[in-house]
């Protein structure tokens, strides 16, 4: 096994519905609840919110180390995320993602195409999920594929 850069430690009690979420740090303090959506009373955050947060913020670190790999500027970059919640079909569950990334600097679309798909193949996030949920990716309102 590789040499552990990070560890981030939580601890949760009550699960989604009635949950609370701290980091061991106390930088992270969340009240889990259930979307209205579905079912639930809201008033506190969800697993998906939280993966759709932790998912952009990783990705954005990976666009710009490719983008300084690549010698651009791509600081402004922005990514808006959406993970979905889908029935299995069997009775269980699973995620989706869509990552909308937008490059101002970037107005070439080959080029914001190709920052995107190397931030997509160095992200943990991407490799985590990688083969075990569809991701769709876009790059200045353009599919990656």
């Amino acid at each position: 096994m590789a040499k552990v850069l990070y560890t981030a430690e939580a601890h949760v009690s009550g699960g989604r519905q009635h949950g609370h979420g701290r980091t061991s740090d106390g930088a992270l303090e969340v009240d889990l609840r259930t979307p209205v959506e579905l079912g639930g009373e809201g008033g506190g955050t969800n697993p998906e919110q939280l993966f759709a947060v932790g998912y952009a913020a990783c990705f954005e670190s990976a666009l710009a180390g490719a983008a300084r790999r690549a010698h651009v500027e791509a600081g402004d970059a922005t990514i808006d995320s959406k993970v979905s919640l889908l029935p299995t079909g069997t009775g269980g569950f699973k995620l989706a993602v869509e990552l909308d990334v937008t490059l101002p600097s970037i107005t070439d679309d080959a080029q914001a195409r190709e920052l995107v798909l190397v931030a997509h193949d160095s992200c943990p996030y991407s490799n985590a999920t990688r083969g075990n949920i569809d991701v769709a990716l876009t790059a200045n309102g353009k599919p990656v594929e």
